[in-house]
């Protein structure tokens, strides 16, 4: 009984295959647009009060769009063309664009992922969602 349930364990086991995860379409609105300005749902970077985990999602999206090169960064959102609005929770992870010319009046989302460690330092596959829809925008216009 013991070899037989040391093959059990140590057999291979079946490895999950997740599905792609759809990637909804980029506003056609934006793909001209050339500043974008990152922020938090808390606040700015600068926000004394602002929870670590959002001030490094900050960082990490703004070292993903400088390293893109789509869209050149400001820090004043009366610059921006784009706003993209980070936040980092333990739980999930949101990005989403908003038109920088409504914004905050029209407070609504254009474009929005979310995802558990999606603002990771170094890699942030929502960023990359974004640049995939973007692309993908674009080439069909």
């Amino acid at each position: 009984m013991l070899l037989a349930a040391t093959l059990v364990f140590a057999a291979p086991k079946a490895s999950k295959v997740s599905a792609p995860q759809d990637i909804p379409p980029f506003p056609g609105t934006l793909v001209n647009a050339r500043y974008v300005y990152v922020t938090s749902y808390d606040g700015d970077q600068f926000n004394f009060n602002l929870f670590p985990d959002d001030r490094q999602a900050i960082d990490t999206v703004q070292d993903a769009m400088q390293k893109w090169g789509k869209f050149t960064l400001v820090y004043k959102p009366h610059e921006a063309d784009v706003v993209l609005m980070v936040m980092s929770r333990p739980s999930e992870d949101v990005l989403a664009v908003y038109d920088a010319h409504g914004w905050p009046a029209n407070s609504r989302y254009l474009w929005r992922m979310t995802g558990r460690n999606g603002l990771r330092q170094g890699e942030a596959p929502l960023v990359t969602d974004l640049e995939q829809a973007f692309d993908q925008a674009r080439a069909a216009k």
